[in-house]
């Protein structure tokens, strides 16, 4: 049986474009995520990578993802799993430019009732897009603990 989806929704007081990029630039997921060193290809099919140094210091992968669907700049849809991504579930993030900000509605979903990442999502979402809101208002982003 699967678990429940995780919504968020947050306003982010910059233009879409800002927005979008600070979704899929290489750039503001190192800023975001400490440093990883982040790989996308925009296109269905296209692999995302989250990857660093280990507790040990050798080469890890953090996340594994594969793009699903791109409409820039406002729809980014992909499957991740944490490591190899063995287990996954899906993630759809929606950009809808307002009056002076943007809405983005992030879900995670297809979770399965053994997921252990579905306690770790539910957790780290809320700080994802506020680190993203952050750098995207002042330049500067905290630290995710």
């Amino acid at each position: 049986m699967a678990k429940p989806p995780l919504t968020f929704t947050f306003y982010i007081a910059a233009p879409i474009e800002k927005v979008w990029d600070g979704f899929v630039s290489k750039e503001a997921n190192q800023t975001i995520f400490m440093g990883a060193n982040f790989h996308v290809d925009l296109e269905p099919g296209g692999a995302m990578t989250w990857s660093g140094p280990g507790k040990d210091g050798k080469p890890t992968r953090y996340v594994t993802g594969e793009v699903l669907r791109v409409e820039a700049p406002t729809l980014l849809e992909y499957k991740f799993g944490m490591g190899d991504g063995p287990v996954m579930s899906t993630v759809k993030v929606e950009l809808t430019p307002e009056t002076e900000a943007v809405k983005v509605v992030v879900t995670n979903d297809g979770f399965m009732d053994d997921d252990p990442a579905y306690a770790q999502n539910a957790e780290g979402w809320p700080r994802i897009p506020s680190r993203l809101k952050t750098l995207l208002e002042t330049g500067k982003t905290f630290r995710p603990h």
